[in-house]
């Protein structure tokens, strides 16, 4: 990864670069160990910032090759579903998504779904329950923790940790409905997600505007195990903060909203009609922007517009090119509609000339290839989801043909990224910089080590797993108490 994107902003007492570059290498082969687990190379998937030193254009994210989820038995009920939607009879990799939404204009996207679907076919063919991405990556732990008998609980929250003599010797917790303790010998590793769900600690420290309803982390990450570390004494870091990205909250479930905004034909503008950021910058980056701006010129909400032509061209989300949106979504204020761009404005509660002026201008930004205003498609990143058809910057189209687009975008996130500070070795830090012995942890639980950044796909999982495995090898090397 990039070693500038990594640790100017990390809590105190957390890890310098090297130190981090060192911990990820021993953890790239945490998972395959089991033999459960198969890694592929997402080539071509950029870092977020290749630019830096370091930084890698062709990209070093890797992702879970297929897995059957029937190794899993009952178990398989239990996982959660993608929050990705994956058209039925496919089995889609993440690297796929940059050529399926190509699919209609792009031999290269033609093959990719045809592939999918050939994978989808043969599995079905197999009986199989396939699965890829998150998903793979989180049965075949399970699946990996059944293998070496580890019992797993559910519906056990955590309710405190128990302290004795100033060291962390266990946890009380509700099992099915009734309290209990769960004594640990040597240490307590707490890997209980983010906050995401928890409206209180959201609005305690993160930005306003700000809910629950955004996010597509899990439900069940509530803060639980942060909550618990700093009644113990814990430091906590980055708590205004998370894994954020555009969203468009369609009814059920938002939308993260990831090559929507960067496919040639669309722009993002804010309340008063004109551009604030990027489109094409890391997803992270443009919320931030949302946020760092919205207090003098409103951008939450801001709007994703687009044409005909986009649509003609384009998968979005799951809905195929020149097919309608769905009714609901219309309803639900997620998308509006109109055969010219001023009635579009007015629709969506933007001065018109403001948004003429800007489309106007962006038309001629995709003429000459070159974003004056926000440099779209200077990064090597910025062309990873568009389309190569279009030249001479693969970033960007004219909006010419009616009807026109906007959909409501709000900060989303995959999680929230504060938590405990934690040191080289994943022990839990006092806001002195002393250990708190017997406490480590690891995940969305911890302060993460990207600081306020947010290097490449993975960096959320790689961490989490990285120094889940740093914080058990740690717990062996200790005495029993």
């Amino acid at each position: 990864m990039p070693e500038n994107a990594i640790s100017d902003h990390c809590p105190e007492g957390q890890l310098s670069r090297r130190q981090v570059l060192r911990a990820a290498t021993v953890g790239a082969g945490v998972a395959v160990g089991s033999g459960l687990l198969r890694f592929r190379w997402m080539e071509g998937y950029s870092d977020y910032y290749p630019s830096l030193p370091g930084g890698m254009p062709n990209g070093r994210s890797i992702e879970p090759a297929e897995l059957d989820g029937n190794i899993l038995g009952a178990e398989l009920a239990n996982l959660n579903p993608s929050y990705i939607s994956v058209p039925a009879g496919l089995v889609v990799y993440s690297a796929d998504y940059k050529w399926l939404e190509l699919a209609t204009v792009n031999a290269q996207g033609a093959a990719a779904a045809a592939e999918c679907l050939a994978r989808g076919t043969e599995a079905a063919l197999l009986g199989q329950k396939p699965l890829t991405m998150g998903q793979a990556t989180a049965a075949g732990l399970r699946a990996g923790l059944a293998s070496a008998n580890v019992p797993v609980w559910l519906s056990t929250p955590l309710v405190s940790l128990n302290v004795s003599g100033g060291r962390v010797t266990g946890v009380v917790i509700s099992h099915n409905g009734s309290p209990g303790l769960v004594t640990a010998a040597r240490g307590v590793v707490v890997g209980s997600g983010g906050f995401e769900h928890n409206a209180s600690m959201r609005a305690q420290y993160q930005q306003q505007p700000i809910g629950t309803s955004w996010t597509v982390g899990a439900k069940e990450n509530t803060g639980d195990g942060i909550l618990a570390c700093q009644q113990a004494g814990a430091a906590l870091a980055l708590m205004d903060d998370a894994w954020w990205g555009p969203a468009i909250p369609l009814p059920g479930q938002p939308y993260f909203c990831l090559a929507e905004r960067t496919l040639p034909g669309g722009l993002m503008i804010n309340a008063a009609g004109q551009r604030f950021t990027n489109e094409a910058a890391p997803y992270s980056d443009v919320v931030h922007a949302m946020y760092r701006f919205n207090p003098a010129a409103p951008d939450i909400p801001a709007w994703l517009v687009v044409d005909q032509n986009y649509r003609n061209r384009y998968l979005f989300r799951d809905v195929e090119p020149t097919l309608p949106f769905p009714v609901a979504w219309y309803q639900a204020g997620a998308v509006f509609q109109s055969w010219t761009i001023g009635g579009l404005a007015t629709a969506i509660g933007v001065p018109p000339q403001n948004l003429l002026a800007t489309v106007s201008r962006f038309n001629g930004f995709a003429l000459t290839g070159t974003d004056v205003d926000f440099h779209r498609g200077v990064s090597f990143y910025d062309h990873y989801y568009t389309d190569p058809a279009v030249v001479p910057n693969s970033c960007l189209a004219a909006l010419w043909e009616p009807p026109f687009y906007a959909f409501r975008i709000v900060p989303g996130d995959l999680g929230t990224k504060g938590g405990m500070v934690t040191d080289a070795r994943a022990r839990v830090l006092r806001a002195d910089g002393t250990v708190i012995p017997g406490l480590y942890a690891a995940g969305n639980a911890s302060a993460a080590v990207m600081g306020h950044s947010y290097a490449g796909a993975g960096s959320t999982i790689g961490p989490a797993m990285t120094f889940g495995y740093v914080a058990a090898n740690d717990i062996a090397n200790q005495p029993s108490a």
